[in-house]
């Protein structure tokens, strides 16, 4: 609470705290600004304070935005308390994921109610607690790991899938989340680590334009000489190709859906290819995105050896 906030009336106050925080209040903040009790509950009888939770309400009406009742719970759980879970999901846009109550995570010893579900006494570090449209809430790293809980093992993939098409995956952080994981109880983390496991194996799926974003990066960040994107070579579309050196890159997806036909064409290609003298060099959506180094060293040795 800022200096200005103590200094305003209270139904100023309330209408300024309302403005930022979605149509909801604490009772601890109005408190903090030297609100009595009289006053505050006055306007409580008056119905300009409406119970959302213990010690918060909804100003003047109930009739919330989802990001108004998920500030809510995060105001009813106390200090340090962040948006997590389904919620936290939500927020970040992985998915839609129902539920009848707020889900947030509490240092303390906070209790939930009707419509809140607190995951109490679960340290966040600090690195792992974001804000979204001013809303506190754990990273998309730490969200993934507590899903783990929750989520069977299909989902979490789907979640994982989400999570990367959003471009909201950092497979560093997670990998760094999952780890401060390993010794709290519950499935999370098994979980969250076989769904990694699966994810890798089954590769990152990528848009044509990222594809094209990431090698761009790729060659400019590694030093290699400029490349030929989705050229034509000899009648078939490349990825990518170095035509003086006779080097092509080409990546796969998710090939665990494409199925035989497309399989068998990319190989039918690969090989054509490699008759008329070029050297083809196969890698996955997932080595773009998180292996750069990998590719990169390997493109090198090809334009090296020609």
């Amino acid at each position: 609470m800022d200096v200005l906030s103590r200094k305003l009336p209270l139904d100023a106050l309330l209408a300024r705290l309302a403005d930022e925080q979605y149509g909801v209040v604490a009772r601890r903040q109005l408190t903090a600004a030297g609100a009595g009790r009289g006053a505050i509950e006055a306007r409580i009888r008056r119905g300009l304070l409406i119970r959302l939770h213990r010690g918060v309400y909804a100003v003047g009406h109930v009739r919330l935005t989802r990001d108004g009742r998920w500030m809510g719970g995060v105001l009813a759980a106390g200090a340090g308390a962040v948006l997590s879970h389904r919620d936290a999901a939500n927020l970040h846009g992985l998915g839609q994921f129902g539920g009848t109550r707020i889900e947030v995570t509490a240092p303390g010893d906070a209790r939930g109610d009707e419509r809140l579900r607190v995951f109490a006494r679960r340290a966040v570090a600090h690195e792992e607690v974001t804000a979204v449209e001013r809303i506190p809430v754990t990273t998309v790293a730490r969200t993934l790991v507590d899903l783990g809980d929750l989520l069977d093992h299909e989902r979490l993939l789907r979640t994982l899938a989400a999570a990367e098409r959003a471009q909201r995956f950092d497979l560093a952080a997670t990998e760094r989340a999952l780890a401060r994981s390993a010794t709290r109880p519950g499935p999370a983390h098994a979980r969250l680590s076989a769904a990694l496991a699966e994810h890798a194996r089954r590769g990152a799926q990528l848009t044509r334009e990222q594809l094209e974003l990431l090698l761009r990066r790729l060659v400019r960040t590694h030093g290699l000489p400029p490349a030929e994107l989705n050229a034509d070579v000899a009648g078939e579309e490349v990825d990518a190709c170095w035509r003086a050196a006779g080097v092509i890159v080409e990546t796969d997806g998710w090939e665990f859906h494409r199925g035989r036909g497309a399989f068998q064409r990319d190989r039918a290609k690969s090989n054509r290819l490699t008759l008329l003298g070029w050297t083809v060099l196969r890698f996955t959506h997932y080595d773009v995105r998180y292996r750069p180094d990998h590719v990169a060293a390997a493109i090198g040795r090809a334009l090296r050896q020609r």
